[in-house]
């Protein structure tokens, strides 16, 4: 009886926290370049997502979800981390870039293996592989990377598939890799170089058989794609581009398949879709109204489709908690000429679809369609299916889950990251009170009104100030009407962002 009593006592310190047998497993879905207005639950017409659709109509759909910033490697960095890229001056990454996230760095995987998970990657990286220091051997072991995150398995494109090396990466080796045609990335190949070597598309342009690019995306050409970046060999490595969503979604039912019951994991699946170069596989040519773009949409929600299938086939989907989120606001051809058109005007929407919606801007841009993104969340046995017009972030992924696991943070680890559990779990709209939000430059967000910041040499401008609540458009600038609500925004994000505490203590501590 006195061991019950004081079981209980502990049971009743953490009432959120989840005892061993309970523990559910956890998948992150993660589109590229997903906007908001990209799915069928979120107003598209244009491009059928059934899959999707389903999973929202079994899910807390979140109308008012964000990434953390408008372009992809940082919104990874701190979605893994819960620390905002700004702080480690993070930005869009080159082929050869060392990776961001220190293997000393606190993140999501580690946060679950702490509470007993095994821990998974598979789908797209970006987020640097190597320390920087040494050349990074591709035909050797290739680290660090995800491995010295916390993770026990990868399955990669180790940069994103508009990038060099165009091959997979399996744990610490390139698969299917001849090493009488090693593989090398930069300018130039090593003296005495005798393998495989690929077209230059700024002088060989006919060599982009596939489709024209342009915008740097003219280095090295790959199945008739040029690429940024140079790569020299790895021949037979080389992935192909209409079947890198199949072989992702290969990997993750082996991967889910292969877990035992009772013994909870963690994956995060990263899709290169929507991404360019879109290549989407010849059984989704045609099934949009919306160009090459709008079919690589349909394979994406072919994908979770998959995925959410071996969770039912496995019994595994009563006590998976799955999310789908993107990592930035949607883009149109981006250097690629596969038939989806530019906008000319902020109004004007691209073949009769806006994949963001009715916000405004999108990828690379400060406004709310570079990250206000589809945000669903689904977990059968604790969340009740509904909409919430709550305001959440991925960066609140860490604290929200170090709560529900009932495992602590220190004041350094995921030092942006609040805990919105339960708002996640639908038992409340609180959602997170403030929310930066990062492009070029950065903008704040309280409630319904958000301030942009003037960019660096405009201070002048004094920013932008928008109500959401009746400008979801951010049409009018109300900054001249509100200049004190301006200005106290203006401190908070200073505030915010020069601290070295962290959003979390930082806000915690001014309550």
């Amino acid at each position: 009886m006195k061991f019950f009593n004081t079981l209980t006592a502990v049971l009743l310190t953490l009432p959120l926290a989840i005892v061993a047998e309970e523990k559910p497993n956890v998948i992150i879905i993660y589109g590229d370049d997903v906007g908001y207005g990209d799915l069928g639950a979120y107003g598209a017409e244009l491009i059928p997502t059934p899959h999707l659709d389903k999973l929202a109509k079994e899910s807390l759909r979140f109308t008012d979800g964000h990434c953390s910033a408008a372009t992809c490697t940082p919104s990874r960095f701190s979605m893994l981390t819960g620390v905002h890229g700004f702080r480690h001056n993070v930005r869009i990454l080159a082929p050869n870039a060392p990776m961001v996230i220190k293997p000393k760095m606190f993140t999501l995987p580690r946060l679950f293996k702490k509470a007993g998970y095994k821990t998974a990657v598979i789908g797209k990286w970006h987020l640097g592989i190597g320390d920087g220091k040494n050349r990074v051997d591709w035909n050797g072991e290739v680290k660090p990377g995800p491995l010295e995150l916390g993770f026990d398995y990868s399955f990669l494109l180790p940069s994103t598939n508009d990038r060099v090396p165009c091959v997979y990466l399996e744990n610490y080796r390139v698969r299917d890799l001849d090493p009488k045609d090693p593989l090398y990335v930069g300018k130039k190949p090593p003296k005495g170089f005798r393998g495989t070597i690929y077209p230059d598309a700024r002088k060989d342009p006919a060599a982009m058989s596939y489709y024209k690019s342009t915008h740097g995306h003219n280095n090295s050409v790959i199945n008739g794609i040029g690429r940024i970046g140079y790569m020299w060999g790895g021949k037979s490595a080389l992935w192909n581009d209409e079947t890198i969503a199949l072989e992702f979604s290969k990997q993750a039912r082996k991967y889910i398949s292969a877990q035992k019951k009772g013994e909870p994991f963690f994956l995060y699946w990263a899709a290169s879709d929507i991404h360019v170069p879109r290549a989407p596989n010849k059984m989704f040519h045609g099934k949009s109204q919306h160009s090459l773009r709008g079919d690589a949409m349909v394979q994406l929600d072919w994908c979770v489709g998959e995925i959410t299938k071996v969770l039912e086939e496995r019994g595994l989907a009563e006590n998976t908690i799955v999310i789908f989120s993107s990592d930035n606001g949607p883009v149109y051809d981006d250097g690629y000429e596969d038939g989806t058109t530019v906008k000319k005007s902020e109004k004007e929407s691209d073949h009769g679809h806006d994949g963001s919606g009715p916000y405004r801007g999108g990828k690379y841009q400060i406004y709310e369609g570079g990250t206000r993104v589809p945000f669903i969340v689904r977990w059968p046995r604790k969340i009740k299916p509904g909409v919430s017009a709550a305001m959440v972030s991925q960066i609140d992924f860490m604290a929200s889950f170090s709560d529900l696991l009932g495992v602590a943070l220190s004041d350094d680890q995921g030092m942006d990251s609040r805990d919105i559990l339960t708002t996640l779990l639908g038992e409340d709209q609180k959602g997170t009170e403030v929310l930066i939000q990062e492009a070029k430059g950065l903008a704040i967000r309280k409630g319904q009104w958000k301030f942009i910041a003037p960019s660096k040499g405009q201070e002048k401008n004094k920013g932008q100030l928008y109500n959401l609540a009746t400008d979801v458009g951010e049409r009018k600038n109300l900054i001249k009407k509100e200049p004190k609500r301006a200005e106290s925004m203006q401190i908070l994000l200073n505030q915010l962002v020069t601290t070295k505490k962290g959003v979390r203590l930082e806000l915690n501590d001014s309550k």
